[in-house]
C-alpha cells in the first residue's frame, strides 16, 4: 500500500486545503499525473504523483485544510491485493471519519457569500454533508439586517495578501536565521547581447521574439554548470548537489506579494523553447495554475527586477537552496574600455550564496563566467 501525502510545494508553505480530485477509487495514476488541486497562500497548486500505482482510497475531503505530510490517499502497487477491512477497522474509520464534516465546494462558497454559520448547519446530504439546499434554506432563514451585516466582505472575506505576506516573512526569517549568506556582484556590459537580440528578434515574427530576460535566464543556467556548488539543495546538515538545473523565476503577483515556480532543466533548452516556457510560467502564475513540480524542484531562483526596478538587488536564498541569483534594471552609464569611455547598457549582476557551501571567491569567478557568455550570446542559442 502506498501512501499519497501532501508534498511541501515550497519552503514556505506548511499547510495546504484540498479544492479537488482529478482521481478517484479505481483509476490508474501514473508518474507525473495530477491528481489533485491544493490551495496554498500563493496559489492553486496541481499536484503531481510520483507514485505509480491504483487508487484505492481517497481520504482527505474536498475543503479540508491539511498540513503538509498528511496522507490525502492510499494507493495499491502493481499486483496488490485489494486488502480485506474487518469489522473493527470499519468501525474506526466511520468513528475518524464523523468528526469531519463534509461541504460541498458549491455550498462553502454560498455560505460565504450568504454570511451563513456553516456550524449552525445541520446537513441533509449523504453521510451528513451540508448541501447547497441547506445553506439557502439557512439563509432564508436569517433575517434580511443580520444577513447585510454577515455577509459584508470586509468581515468575512479572509485577507489572501495579508496572509500570503506573513508567509513570505516567515520564509525568509528562517532563511536569514539558518543561511550564513555572502553576497558578491558584477557589472555586466550588455551591448552585444542587445545587438544580438535586436538582429536576431529583426528576423522573427512578434510572437516569436525574444526578451533579455531570458537570454539572462540562459546564461546563468548554462554557468552553473561550472559552479554545481551552487545549484542544489542544503539538507540533513550537509550540501546535495542536482544535475539538473531548474531555475526558479521570482514573478510579482498582481495583486501583491512574489512567487517562484521553476523553468525545469533550463540549460538544455534553445532560447525559443524557454522565451515560450517563460511566458506560459508567468501567466500561470498569475492566473493561480501551476504544478507542484514547478513549487518544489528549484534548485536555484533568479530574481529580474526589470525596467522598473533599482540598479542592484541582494536577495534572501530560499531554503533549502544554496544561492539566489539577482539582476537590477538595465540602464546606461559610463564604461571605460580600450582606453576610452563609452556609454554603454549595464546590469548589476548579483550572488547571494551560502557559505556552509561555497565562499566568495568561487561566487566572484561564477559572475565573470555569466558576464563572458553575455558578451558571446550567440552561443547560448543551443
Amino acid at each position: 500500500m502506498i501512501e499519497f501525502k501532501l508534498p511541501s510545494l515550497g519552503a514556505d508553505m506548511d499547510e495546504g486545503t484540498l479544492l479537488e480530485w482529478k482521481v478517484g477509487a479505481g483509476d490508474t495514476v501514473k508518474k507525473g499525473q495530477v491528481v489533485a488541486v491544493v490551495d496554498t497562500t500563493k496559489a492553486a497548486v496541481d499536484v503531481e504523483s510520483w507514485q505509480e500505482g491504483t487508487v484505492h482510497q481517497l481520504i482527505a475531503e474536498i475543503g479540508q485544510k491539511m498540513p503538509v505530510g498528511t496522507v490525502m490517499a492510499l494507493l495499491l502497487e502493481a499486483g496488490e491485493a485489494v486488502p480485506k477491512v474487518g469489522a473493527g477497522a470499519t468501525a474506526a474509520k466511520a468513528a475518524a471519519t464523523a468528526p469531519r464534516r463534509m461541504i460541498s465546494p458549491a455550498a462553502r462558497k454560498h455560505a460565504e457569500e450568504k454570511g451563513v454559520d456553516l456550524d449552525r448547519i445541520a446537513g441533509t446530504g449523504p453521510h451528513g454533508a451540508v448541501t447547497l439546499e441547506d445553506v439557502e434554506n439557512a439563509a432564508a432563514a436569517i433575517p434580511p439586517a443580520a444577513a447585510a451585516t454577515a455577509a459584508k466582505p470586509a468581515d468575512r472575506a479572509p485577507d489572501r495578501t495579508a496572509d500570503m505576506r506573513k508567509t513570505i516573512a516567515a520564509a525568509m526569517s528562517r532563511s536569514k536565521r539558518e543561511i550564513p549568506h555572502y553576497y558578491v556582484a558584477e557589472d555586466i556590459p550588455l551591448a552585444k547581447s542587445l545587438a544580438w537580440l535586436q538582429s536576431t528578434n529583426a528576423q522573427r515574427s512578434m510572437a516569436e521574439r525574444l526578451l533579455p530576460a531570458v537570454l539572462l535566464l540562459k546564461a546563468v543556467a548554462v554557468a552553473l554548470k561550472r559552479y554545481p556548488e551552487l545549484n542544489g539543495y542544503f539538507r540533513d546538515g550537509g550540501f546535495v548537489p542536482i544535475a539538473a538545473i531548474h531555475l526558479g523565476v521570482a514573478i510579482s503577483l498582481r495583486q501583491g506579494g512574489l512567487i517562484a515556480p521553476a523553468l525545469l532543466d533550463a540549460d538544455g533548452k534553445p532560447l525559443t523553447q524557454l522565451m515560450q516556457g517563460l511566458t506560459d510560467l508567468v501567466k500561470r502564475t498569475r492566473a493561480g495554475s501551476l504544478r507542484s513540480s514547478e513549487m518544489n524542484e528549484a534548485t536555484i531562483t533568479v530574481t529580474n527586477l526589470g525596467d522598473q526596478g533599482s540598479q542592484s538587488v541582494f536577495g534572501v536564498i530560499t531554503p533549502p537552496q544554496v544561492a539566489l541569483v539577482g539582476f537590477g534594471r538595465v540602464a546606461e552609464r559610463p564604461w571605460a574600455e580600450d582606453g576610452g569611455l563609452k556609454v554603454l547598457p549595464v546590469v548589476t549582476a548579483s550572488l547571494s550564496a551560502d557559505h556552509r557551501v561555497s565562499d566568495g571567491h568561487r561566487g566572484a569567478l561564477f559572475l565573470r563566467e555569466l558576464n563572458d557568455l553575455l558578451q558571446r550570446p550567440e552561443e547560448l542559442d543551443r
